[in-house]
């Protein structure tokens, strides 16, 4: 609390303060976002070659690793370990007319804005 002017003074805080972060994977039709999310997660998503294989977006999750985390629990041994952790989420391709409502349109926009991060395929 400041002491002149008696109000509470706000800490501020950048970004999201977590320790994952949610990616979505975007692109064409066909260019292969549902094989790199099988690589990425060691899943079997259907990846077939014909439009909108991939309606309802797939989520996994992917435990990030970093020897500079690992230094410092050896460092400090605390009682819990938490890891980052990459959700990579496989959405549906963008076609053209996506704006006249072709294709899965707003569904498509509300799945990007869904996620912290966007990786084009």
């Amino acid at each position: 609390m400041s002491k002149k002017k008696g109000k509470v003074e706000e800490k501020v805080m950048f970004g999201k303060p977590k320790n994952n972060v949610t990616i979505g994977l975007v692109g064409l039709p066909n260019v292969g976002k549902s094989s790199t999310f099988n690589l990425l997660g060691k899943l079997q998503v259907p990846a077939e070659n014909y439009p909108f294989c991939t309606i309802d977006p797939s989520v996994t999750s992917v435990i990030v690793p970093d020897e500079r985390f690992d230094h410092l629990v050896e460092m400090w041994k605390p009682k819990s370990e938490v890891q980052a952790v990459l959700a990579v989420t496989d959405i549906a391709g963008l076609v053209k007319g996506a704006a006249e409502g072709k294709g899965l349109g707003n569904e498509f926009l509300s799945n990007i804005s869904a996620v912290d991060a966007i990786f084009h395929v």
